[in-house]
């Protein structure tokens, strides 16, 4: 029974010890979204990136596709070079908005429906908090660009946006649920 006792104060002793080795959760970065805020609270690094297609030009384009993402997108970052963009990609289609709260760079945005099809165009203005609501419910992803892009180039609703992978559905497929 003593060797029991000392194999269970031991043990004990032991798995304390290895507890107070586990690295305590760091306090919330500056950067972490609060539990009231979805969004960063400063700019989010850049994000992965891949090619569109639309129309006769490309543009090299960040994915905002986690719920953090998608909800921070461009605040907080002080310019996007022409030939870049966000395109924000949703699991299905539905009827969105955008704004620009915390985003000081004028956008123009595209919305596209779930073949790629340019439905809508409209222009963000810098801190404008007023949601520019989609007039289709069948919108999948949006592609923000630096404000009067699609007008330079003379691309216009009913243009086809494509990846460096083809279709936007073979590109983007998600599973039922999510």
């Amino acid at each position: 029974m003593k060797f029991f006792s000392f194999v269970l104060v031991g043990s004990l002793a032991l798995l304390a010890a290895c507890n107070q080795s586990q690295p305590s959760a760091a306090p919330p970065s500056a950067s972490a979204p609060t539990p009231e805020l979805p969004y960063l609270t400063n700019a989010q690094p850049r994000l992965q990136t891949i090619k569109l297609f639309v129309g006769a030009q490309t543009l090299v384009t960040e994915l905002a596709m986690t719920p953090q993402q998608l909800a921070t997108g461009m605040m907080w970052r002080t310019n996007m070079p022409d030939g870049e963009a966000m395109l924000f990609v949703f699991s299905v289609p539905h009827r969105t908005s955008f704004y620009m709260r915390n985003t000081k760079v004028p956008l123009s945005a595209a919305y596209i429906d779930p073949e790629g099809v340019i439905q809508e165009i409209h222009d963000l203005h810098p801190l404008k908090e007023e949601p520019v609501e989609a007039t289709s419910d069948n919108i999948q992803f949006v592609l923000e660009v630096p404000q009067g892009w699609f007008k330079r180039h003379n691309i216009s609703t009913g243009a086809l946006v494509r990846t460096q992978f083809g279709d936007m559905k073979r590109s983007f497929t998600f599973k039922p649920g999510r």
